[in-house]
């Protein structure tokens, strides 16, 4: 299921038309705690929680147990609240729903939360739910949508993200949703008078530095400035400022990029932006730096990258500090 698909679920729940299922289930947890939420908050109000909203732990119940607690018929509502978290911890038994969804009772709203696990969808629950509810397959959105991602999230409260400051936020806290949820969060509480999030607000609220971040690295790299490169990668080194795991992934994923856009035969600034995912703003930057780095010389620094992310990891190396694995990678990068 794509992200318009779960817009639609949720802008379906907050006109409070319901499916009597719920089955949220993936990698991508920041989703299925949202749509659960978003049910507690409107289904129900706070005077007919008490006799028609369950909470059921995957560990500590069965498969029986929830189908007799769906069963049941609200009291003085229209609707019963049936939220079953971990629900992963039952998936030995999970089929055992498979009756109950093809004939659900409609005034229940029964919402599984089945986290890192998926449905098979050769089976019979995954094709019974179909007729009356919602399977919502939350998979983890790739990095190149994360921009976007940010942009419309801010863009519901009415605030905007600098381009720069957009990139350094993701590229810090990566593809956890949540995460990055929380700190947009924190943002807009503290740019209510400006409602535009630059980078000095990225470096005073999160604790990113303006200057010497990935995003700062990268340009660095692309501009073949070893000088610069070294000393923001000794600044991320330094009191762990940033795992080198997420730094050598965010070069990784910089040179994938600029080898992509070495393949496109159509290399306008919309298209450029939109196979590699950059905001078009940063797409001079990559044509620029696309004349410093040729495809061969990019797979052979690919190779490299992977060869500095095992190392990093403990295989090959013995007693080497995170600072001078960076130094090594960055003089490799630019011989």
């Amino acid at each position: 299921m794509n992200l318009q698909e779960i817009h639609s679920i949720i802008s379906k729940i907050k006109n409070k038309i319901y499916s009597p299922i719920y089955f949220l289930m993936g990698e991508e947890t920041y989703y299925i705690d949202s749509i659960t939420e978003l049910l507690n908050e409107n289904v129900l109000t706070e005077d007919q929680e008490s006799f028609n909203k369950t909470i059921l732990y995957g560990k500590d119940t069965s498969v029986e147990n929830i189908i007799s607690h769906c069963k049941r018929y609200p009291l003085m509502s229209d609707h019963q609240l049936v939220v079953v978290k971990e629900a992963q911890d039952l998936s030995r038994n999970i089929e055992l729903l498979s009756e109950y969804v093809l004939n659900p009772l409609m005034s229940t709203i029964l919402v599984i939360n089945y986290k890192y696990k998926t449905l098979d969808k050769r089976k019979k629950l995954y094709k019974n739910i179909q007729k009356f509810g919602n399977v919502i397959d939350c998979k983890k959105i790739y990095e190149n949508h994360l921009p976007n991602w940010v942009e419309n999230q801010l863009k519901k409260d009415l605030f905007t993200i600098d381009a720069k400051a957009c990139y350094m936020l993701v590229d810090y806290l990566g593809n956890d949703l949540k995460k990055i949820d929380n700190q947009l969060n924190k943002l807009k509480i503290n740019c209510l008078n400006d409602k535009n999030i630059t980078p000095n607000e990225i470096e005073q609220h999160v604790g990113i530095s303006k200057d010497f971040n990935v995003f700062e690295l990268r340009s660095a790299i692309g501009k073949k400035d070893l000088n610069k490169a070294i000393i923001i990668c000794d600044y991320l080194s330094s009191n762990n400022k940033q795992p080198i795991q997420v730094t050598l992934t965010s070069i990784f994923n910089y040179f994938i990029q600029l080898f992509q856009y070495h393949s496109l035969k159509n290399q306008s600034k919309n298209n450029v932006a939109a196979v590699i995912g950059v905001n078009p703003f940063f797409v001079k930057d990559y044509v620029e730096s696309s004349k410093n780095y040729s495809m061969k010389k990019i797979s052979i620094i690919i190779s490299l990258i992977k060869d500095f992310d095992l190392k990093s990891k403990g295989y090959s190396v013995i007693n080497i500090s995170n600072k001078d694995l960076l130094r090594q990678l960055m003089v490799q990068i630019f011989s």
